[in-house]
């Protein structure tokens, strides 16, 4: 049963709206109920089925929803079309312009008390919060939705709990925000609560975390599942994320033409759809497979114009951690000092709270750019910085490398010791090959 007034109060506006059209009770009742029940119904002693309220309703000549709730259906219907422009807003890129919508449609929503606008703006602020790098205030509206959804189906509160989830894994806290996606995957398939969008949407987000934790097998499995179930998917976008997803994974397992072509596929759908920040996304990871592949020209390219467009959407965090991997890509091109002052420049966007692992990633970076130039202390510090940061954020396999490349340069200056315990703490976070600390995985849906 949907939103609705209290059974008097549903009580005093029929019977009100019956006077205004001087109808009696038999007249209301006709054919299909007594006047017993319609005096009953008037004096609130009863709740009211959707089925007589749409009896009455019809025959009062109102909406439905007008007669549950008392506010006229064409206030809900524009909010509810506003709702959508603001969603459209969002989806090419504009989130301060969406935010500025979202804010509007809650206070009115709010002033109307029409909850699944109000609970659906919440998330629409949420995802510009993620959108600009506001992680903190994008955490809060996704915790007031969630708590607004809280009597909802689990499906339901699953575009809550993914923003959630998401917001701590920018954060740099990747086992918090693998456990909020897999607790819920588990309620999920074990409840037989198999929603295809709602499985999607956390399985396609789990693939990042899963990927910087160094649990390949498990982002594998996850995105074997995605693609299974994307057939069953009516939303293109969720698809099209999905394919984004994916080609991470496809990488990781050499599988270069197939995520390639996952690629493709992202990018002709958001093309279709015009989101401009998800079709940045899918050239950054097109970047992302072709400074992989060797191809270093290309990769440059392709992010560079992912940059273009992430700044032009305002997306700062997410531009900040384009600008790592082609600081990356530069570095590999012999244009260090380019790569350095890219670097420098981004720094500012990063923290352990905002985009640890790419923060991480920078110093790494500039460690290694600082070495080639003879200054040792400098790389020094910066692989210190770097070390904290991924510890932090406990991304096991980069924190191995980073171990290593530190225990290098220890050795070289004759700190053999300091070395030792580098490559100690290195040999403590390597994981094999497609194992985890992480927990049981959680319960599969039946393909």
């Amino acid at each position: 049963m949907g939103e609705r007034d209290e059974p008097e109060v549903i009580g005093r506006r029929v019977q009100r709206l019956r006077g205004e059209q001087g109808m009696t009770q038999r007249q209301l009742a006709e054919p299909t109920y007594t006047p017993a029940y319609i005096s009953t119904l008037e004096a609130g002693r009863v709740r009211p089925s959707d089925a007589a309220l749409r009896h009455i309703a019809t025959r009062l000549g109102v909406a439905f929803d007008e007669l549950a709730t008392g506010r006229p259906a064409h206030l809900v219907t524009g909010l509810r079309l506003r709702l959508t422009e603001a969603q459209r807003t969002l989806a090419t890129g504009e989130a301060e312009q969406a935010c500025g919508q979202y804010a509007a449609l809650l206070a009115e929503a709010e002033s109307l008390d029409v909850a699944e606008v109000r609970a659906a703006a919440l998330l629409g602020l949420g995802e510009c919060a993620l959108d600009t790098g506001e992680l903190s205030d994008a955490r809060g509206r996704f915790e007031q939705a969630e708590r607004m959804l809280r009597d909802e189906p689990l499906p339901a509160r699953v575009p809550a709990l993914r923003g959630r989830a998401v917001s701590h894994y920018l954060a740099g806290e990747l086992r918090y925000a693998v456990y909020l996606l897999e607790s819920t995957l588990d309620e999920l398939n074990r409840g037989g609560l198999h929603d295809p969008d709602a499985l999607l949407l956390l399985y396609a987000s789990v693939i990042g975390p899963y990927m910087d934790m160094g649990a390949h097998a498990r982002a594998a499995q996850a995105a074997e599942f995605a693609l299974a179930l994307a057939p069953s998917v009516a939303d293109p976008a969720l698809v099209a994320r999905m394919h984004r997803s994916v080609a991470r994974t496809l990488l990781a397992e050499g599988r270069t033409a197939e995520a390639d072509a996952s690629l493709a596929k992202a990018a002709e759908l958001y093309r279709q759809l015009q989101i401009r920040t998800e079709l940045a996304n899918c050239h950054w990871m097109r970047g992302y497979v072709c400074a992989q592949n060797g191809r270093l020209e290309q990769a440059e390219a392709e992010l560079r114009q992912a940059q273009a467009m992430l700044t032009a959407g305002r997306s700062a965090l997410y531009s900040s951690q384009v600008a790592v991997e082609l600081a990356d890509v530069l570095h590999r091109r012999g244009k260090s000092e380019d790569a350095a002052a890219l670097l420098h420049g981004v720094l500012g966007e990063l923290s352990s709270e905002r985009g640890a692992v790419h923060a991480a990633a920078a110093h790494r970076l500039l460690g290694i750019i600082a070495e080639d130039a003879r200054s040792n202390e400098t790389a020094e510090e910066h692989y210190v910085r770097a070390l904290s940061l991924l510890e932090r954020a406990g991304a096991a396999g980069d924190l191995a490398d980073l171990c290593r490349l530190l225990g290098d340069l220890l050795r070289r200056t004759g700190r053999v010791e300091a070395a030792l315990d580098a490559y100690r703490t290195g040999l403590g976070h390597r994981t094999a090959p497609g194992t985890t600390t992480l927990g049981p995985a959680p319960a599969q849906p039946p393909l």
